[in-house]
């Protein structure tokens, strides 16, 4: 275990090795509890020193062993203590907008076999919702294959200044997560959307969100004063909405597909980190 910048980065299990190459704190025990990382509550630099983390699965383990076989060892590296906790906190609440949903309606995703081979630019790795499948495609964009949970596409388009979001298969609590990691710029703990809508079913979601909003997300976020166009913050931290140069804000994004974003407040489940040692202890 070591910090440092090796070649192939992320977590990668195989049913004999076990390895997690330049991850945060954050992101490693978001896999060994089985949770998000902006679920997680504890100090900042959780989600900036970065370790790899190397192992061999003993005698008679499996890859669905790694997680806990990880957890163990943080516990025991780091010292690491934490404990799970529900409170009542601000949210932005994904709604149906007054005029209805404009969404077009999709097949159920399929799994992928995690046993195919990757195609060039893929990456395979394990969260900890399970496999995830992630593809640089030449145009910049970015493929994220969730498997029965649906496939994601994002592209920054530095001409309309803009993120665009393309996605197929997902549900309305898979979208309001979309949403809530777009708004946790650069891990800087920003609102968590959740799905209110009570729409069932899978649906392609198209959208594209301005970059000046997403850059007044960051600012609002850090506690600094937004820009001209960044739009003042919300009561849940997220921007309200205003007219940016090159796309549309993140609300304005919503309401064109019929729904909306309102404050309010709902338990959140969380995992608090107690305590945890910045150098971990030696192999």
């Amino acid at each position: 275990m070591q910090a440092g910048k090796p070649p192939r980065l992320g977590p990668h299990v195989d049913a004999a090795r076990a390895e997690y190459i330049y991850m945060t704190l954050k992101q490693l025990i978001a896999i060994a509890w089985h949770v998000k990382e902006y679920e997680i509550e504890g100090p900042s630099w959780l989600g900036e020193e970065r370790f790899d983390i190397e192992g061999t699965l003993p005698a008679g383990a499996s890859k669905d062993d790694a997680p806990a076989m990880l957890k163990a060892l943080l516990e025991d590296r780091f010292k690491l203590e934490v404990h799970p906790d529900t409170e009542e906190r601000k949210v932005l609440a994904l709604v149906v907008g007054k005029d209805g949903p404009k969404l077009k309606t999709s097949p159920p995703p399929a799994a992928f076999d995690v046993n195919a081979p990757l195609k060039p630019g893929e990456q395979q790795m394990d969260g900890p919702d399970g496999p995830v499948r992630i593809l640089r495609n030449p145009d910049g964009s970015m493929t994220i294959n969730l498997g029965d949970r649906g496939v994601v596409t994002n592209r920054f388009d530095m001409q309309a200044q803009c993120l665009r979001i393309e996605s197929s298969g997902v549900t309305m609590a898979g979208f309001a997560e979309i949403l809530t990691r777009v708004l946790q710029v650069g891990n800087t703990g920003g609102p968590l959307v959740v799905d209110q809508t009570g729409l069932k079913g899978y649906f392609e979601v198209e959208t594209e969100i301005s970059l000046a909003d997403l850059m007044g997300s960051a600012r609002a976020f850090r506690g600094q004063p937004p820009a001209a166009s960044g739009g003042a913050a919300t009561a849940s931290g997220a921007p309200t909405p205003s007219d940016p140069a090159g796309g549309q804000t993140v609300f304005a994004s919503v309401e064109k597909l019929g729904l909306k974003l309102e404050d309010r407040k709902a338990p959140v489940t969380e995992l608090v980190v107690d305590h945890a040692d910045k150098t971990p202890t030696e192999n």
